[in-house]
């Protein structure tokens, strides 16, 4: 590989200092490089432990103090990251949190940060330009900076490599530049970080080479790309892939439903073909950091190319709706029943985005809450993984609010409950049998046999 590294002919740009890069590259191989990840959420910690099992010295910031506090204790702030591994890393050494400082020390810096949308739904890039400028602060010859964060192609060649050249360092000659997209499925008991195939490119050969080597030190498989924008765009591809097939479940189920017909059960069916089809679910709209924010990014960086979306466009247009289309359901239901949303006590179920997942951003939990307030209901919650609602830039006037502590007791005084997140720790059928009205979006009271003409699907 140092042969490679030495004797490969550069593309046109800045004359790599070879001798720059054959030492980074004999640190890569040898382990003893140090490796920094700039964000220590759902992809970073899982990407710095990862590092530091792979026996790099790793160190890990985090803008949020009270995260670096809790680390430092060897607790983990994430359900799929267990303590024990963490307290592992600590007391061998191999990870520690750090602040700015050990920047200057990093052979490898990975920039792992959230890419959310603004308040028009454009991409919002403040995030991942802060953690750049942070880290061109400390910048020195000789370091191979990494950008994980979804994002739109050609932020790393236009936005991040400008403010890291800024002090005077050239990237391909003094530093090296990657991409190399996130693929983090918390909570996935058979993929972990290591397990899932990294996609990986660079701004120039050496770069390449360089950012291949370490991490393929790291996870069993690289997957090399050509360009840092076909990186970017592959991620980008793989949710929009998912945010596609989701809107088109959910345009099932309305047709479906239309006719009387079970939409989770033709899916089960379909499901059963061995070849052409792919499973995917109905529900109250996708939620998390990445199905219902990516494909806004691709769309907007076409458009800024000449290029419409439209399929992604309808895409989009379905999934957002799909909590109104709950909404209604349950104010049909209740009318039913003699009685409006106005005034109504209405209970949750689930505020994480997803089954058995403590992540509520982009919930369609909190945002139904919000819809249900704004009619006049009165709404609490029930999550066993979310016992207070956490700051969110979508629903702000939702933070720290607290779940209810589940008893039998404590759910007979509301009108509806709600199933947003079906969640194994919750009990369905205690709860079917206090509320006079459940509205399911998860088909979960028909997966655990409940049946009953209070219960109603959406």
């Amino acid at each position: 590989m140092l042969d490679l590294l030495m004797e490969t002919p550069a593309p046109p740009g800045p004359v790599p200092d070879r001798s720059t890069a054959a030492a980074l590259a004999r640190r890569l191989a040898a382990r003893t490089a140090t490796v920094a990840v700039v964000g220590l959420g759902h992809v970073g910690l899982p990407l710095a432990l990862a590092a530091a099992r792979a026996g790099f010295r790793t160190i890990g910031l985090d803008s949020d103090p009270e995260r670096t506090a809790r680390l430092s204790a060897g607790e983990s702030p994430l359900r799929h990251v267990p303590a024990a591994a963490l307290r592992r890393a600590l007391l061998d050494g191999s990870f520690r949190p750090g602040d700015e400082a050990d920047l200057a020390n990093a052979d490898a810096v990975l920039i792992c940060v959230p890419t959310p949308l603004g308040p028009d739904r454009q991409p919002d890039l403040s995030y991942v330009e802060a953690a750049t400028a942070q880290v061109a602060r400390r910048l020195r010859p000789g370091q191979l900076i990494s950008l994980e964060s979804t994002t739109w192609p050609g932020t790393t060649r236009e936005r991040v490599l400008p403010i890291l050249e800024a002090g005077g360092l050239r990237c391909g000659r003094d530093f090296f530049l990657a991409y190399s997209p996130e693929r983090e499925d918390p909570g996935n008991p058979d993929f972990g970080t290591a397990d899932i195939p990294k996609v990986v490119a660079g701004a120039d050969a050496a770069s390449s080479r360089l950012a291949l080597m370490f991490y393929g030190a790291v996870v069993r498989r690289t997957v090399p790309v050509a360009s840092l924008e076909a990186a970017e765009a592959v991620k980008l591809s793989e949710n929009v892939f998912r945010a596609v097939n989701i809107a088109l479940a959910n345009e099932l189920k309305l047709a479906f439903g239309a006719m009387g017909i079970d939409p989770w059960a033709v899916t089960e069916a379909a499901a059963t073909k061995p070849f052409g089809y792919m499973p995917f679910w109905p529900g109250p709209g996708p939620g998390g950091h990445c199905i219902p924010v990516d494909p806004h990014y691709l769309a907007w960086r076409a458009r800024g190319q000449g290029a419409e979306t439209p399929l992604i466009d309808l895409a989009c247009a379905i999934n957002d709706g799909m909590p109104r289309h709950v909404l209604g359901r349950l104010g049909d239901a209740l009318a039913e029943r003699g009685r409006g949303l106005a005034g109504a006590r209405v209970l949750v179920v689930g505020v994480g985005y997803k089954r058995n997942h403590e992540d509520a951003r982009e919930s369609p939990g909190l945002r139904l809450m919000e819809m249900l307030e704004a009619e006049g209901a009165a709404t609490e919650y029930l999550d066993p993984l979310v016992p207070e609602i956490p700051v969110t830039p979508e629903h702000p006037s939702l933070a720290g609010r607290r779940g209810i502590v589940w008893s039998a007791a404590a759910v007979r005084g509301f009108d509806a409950a709600l199933v947003a997140a079906d969640h194994d720790g919750v009990d369905y059928a205690a709860l079917v049998a206090a509320v006079p009205l459940v509205v399911d979006t998860r088909n979960v009271c028909a997966r655990l046999g409940l049946a009953g003409a209070h219960i109603v699907t959406a």
